[in-house]
């Protein structure tokens, strides 16, 4: 049976530097096409190039991520679509930067158990660490609201996923109408949105500037 070796890169719709993973990937023996990669947020594993991937392992195959927070964000989700793989699927799973979390190593009842608690653990220290910076920029946000900093509230909703299709639209890669399309809405309420959001950017930087200088404290 021919094991085929896939590589899986993610990256934000803010970072696009993706060449560390790629290298990574082709260091490992995998062709370019046979490397999948999105580029957009890591939240959920609805993403098209991860469920394209997905559709192609068999049993045998070898599955390689560089590091686990570019597999995914939610330690339930992560788990799931780990042992969804290895155990469904029977392929295997390497994580570049974690050699402890390389399936193709540990076939024996006390490897499986050792790399499954280790994944569990990065998991849940990944998803702490998410609820820390949130906890503190809500206290940053709080703290400067007692400051009288006014951060205004937006009198349209950002909705989700709009701040990816912004970037997209703004930097040329993506016409209005498809944007508009892919966020659902129409032509008045896209130019609002835009309106709202450009307006109130500064303000959000100041936010996240402030949030990070009590980060780093």
């Amino acid at each position: 049976m021919d094991v085929r070796k896939f590589g899986y890169i993610r990256v934000s719709s803010k970072d696009q530097n993706e060449g560390r993973q790629l290298d990574a990937m082709k260091e490992k023996g995998i062709g370019e096409r046979d490397i999948f990669m999105d580029k957009q947020s890591g939240k959920d594993f609805n993403r098209t190039q991860y469920q394209l991937l997905k559709r192609m392992l068999r049993k045998g195959d070898v599955l390689y991520i560089h590091s686990l927070d570019r597999f995914g964000r939610n330690k339930e989700e992560i788990l799931q679509e780990w042992n969804d793989i290895t155990k469904n699927i029977q392929a295997d799973i390497v994580v570049v930067d974690m050699p402890l979390l390389d399936t193709t190593q540990f076939k024996d009842s006390l490897g499986t158990f050792i790399a499954d608690l280790v994944l569990q653990i990065l998991s849940w220290m990944a998803e702490e660490e998410r609820e820390r910076i949130r906890k503190r920029q809500r206290e940053g946000i709080d703290l400067a609201l007692q400051n009288g900093v006014a951060f205004g509230r937006p009198k349209v909703q950002v909705i989700e996923d709009f701040k990816e299709v912004y970037d997209r639209w703004k930097a040329g890669e993506m016409p209005a109408v498809k944007a508009m399309e892919k966020l659902g809405v129409k032509k008045t309420t896209f130019y609002k949105l835009v309106k709202e959001y450009e307006r109130d950017f500064k303000k959000a930087t100041i936010i996240e500037d402030y949030c990070r200088s009590l980060s780093l404290g």
